[in-house]
Formats: structure tokens, sequence, C-alpha cells
């Protein structure tokens, strides 16, 4: 578990965000510092994907703040775009170019976006494909790679832009059983490297393991919001322990 934090990146004051009639997050307060890795668990629909898809600017907060590196989130196009090349994400689907070898899909954005010239960008992009794992797979498409190996370009793709925050938005869910360990040795790899990781998962493995910090939410409240040794042994909330009870005994439903 990586245990080396500093100061504040990401701060949510009584955030609350709804669709429709529907509460998804209700005045959620927390504090993400860099360095830290917080496990977001919960059962279905509690908020979990909408709180990472609002750090990255993809939703919008109703009311309270939100704030990225002490600012708020920028609203103009540009500021979105300067944001997202500072804070990656990491979605269910890998969502890679299909036309394009897992070097173009790394070289893209550091050539758009990073400013870089082709040859240091495909420079950085092979760095980063061997640090997943990867170095050999470089000229291959998407349809060519298993799906294990597509995530693990797609979480590639967002170390190359050399971000100051990762969001994982339930990485493994699309993958078969046999393909999530090599997807989960890299993202614990990269938190055991210092990465400041908001990992939505239910892979409570990973979170015993690898998290900082577990922050877990019911109905868009936050519930529990402490180390993973406290809330695997002795969560605050009721809703926790039957969750982690459930979990246990193999019946988690999906997230």
């Amino acid at each position: 578990m990586n245990a080396i934090v500093g100061d504040s990146l990401v701060e949510f004051r009584a955030v609350c965000k709804s669709f429709g009639e529907v509460v998804v997050l209700d005045h959620v307060t927390t504090t993400v510092r860099r360095g830290e890795v917080v496990a977001v668990l919960g059962p279905s629909g509690s908020g979990k994907s909408t709180l990472c898809r609002l750090v990255n600017g993809l939703e919008t907060v109703d009311s309270g703040e939100l704030l990225v590196d002490g600012q708020p989130l920028p609203r103009d196009t540009r500021g979105l775009a300067e944001l997202r090349s500072r804070v990656g994400m990491v979605f269910q689907s890998w969502n890679l170019f299909s036309g394009r070898t897992a070097l173009d899909n790394l070289t893209l954005g550091l050539v758009k976006v990073r400013k870089l010239g082709t040859e240091d960008a495909e420079r950085r992009a092979r760095e980063v494909l061997a640090r997943v794992g990867l170095a050999d797979q470089a000229g291959r498409l998407p349809r060519e790679l298993s799906g294990g190996q597509q995530q693990r370009v797609a979480i590639a793709r967002a170390l190359a832009m050399e971000p100051e925050l990762l969001l994982m938005d339930e990485p493994t869910s699309a993958l078969d059983p046999e393909m999530v360990a090599e997807v989960l040795e890299v993202m614990e790899g990269l938190a055991a490297q210092g990465m400041t990781m908001i990992v939505v998962t239910h892979e409570l493995g990973f979170a015993r393991r690898a998290a900082s910090r577990v922050l877990f939410l019911d109905r868009g409240r936050v519930v529990d919001d402490t180390d993973p040794t406290t809330f695997f042994s002795a969560a605050a909330s009721d809703r926790a322990r039957a969750f982690v009870e459930k979990a246990s005994m193999g019946d988690l439903g999906g997230a």
C-alpha cells in the first residue's frame, strides 16, 4: 500500500449531482491527496462512476464545489482540454481507436495535445508500452490483442500524457476473469510507484492491497471513508459491513 501522500489534489465540498429527479451524489465531501490511491466502492447505482466523471469534467456539478489542484473545474472547451491533459481516465471499455496500432493510440495524444514531435512521441509511447508489459505489441491493432492487453494499452495511453491524477472507472469489469489479473498487476504497480489514483472498482483484493483509502458510497452518500484495514475489519456503517460480507461470499453484484 502506498503511504506517502502530499497536499490536496482533489477536493469535494458538499457536491451534489442529479439526473432529472434521481439524486446521484448527495453532499459528497472528501479530499484526495497527492500520492493517494482511493478505491471507490459501493453497490450498483451508488454514484461511483459519476464521481469519477465529475473530476474529469465529463459531468458538471449541480451544487457544492469541486476543486482540482485548488481550482474550480473549468467550463470552457480550452480549460477542459487542459484539465484532461492533467487528469487521465481509463474507462470500463478501453475505447481504443480500432484502426490504429497500439503505438499510434498512444502517439496521437502526444502529438496533438502535448505537441511532441513524431520521434519524441514514439519514443515516449514505446517507453510507456514497455512499462505495462506490451513492448512487443506496439504494432498490433486492437482487434489483434486480448481484452487484457487492450485495457493495458488504454492505461498506457493515459500514462503517456504524464497525468497528475489517474481516474479508473471499473477498469476490469469488461474483462474475462483470466484477463483481470494482468490488469490488476499493472494497477498495483502504478500504486506502488506513487501515482495518484481514484479507482472505481469491485475488485476488493485490489482495494485491500493497493489502496491508501476506501471511499464507500451508498445512495449517493459517503458512508465510509477510511483506510483499507479499518474498512475490511470494522467498517463504520452497517451498509458497508453487509457489502463486504456479501463480497466475501461471492454474492456481490455489479457496480
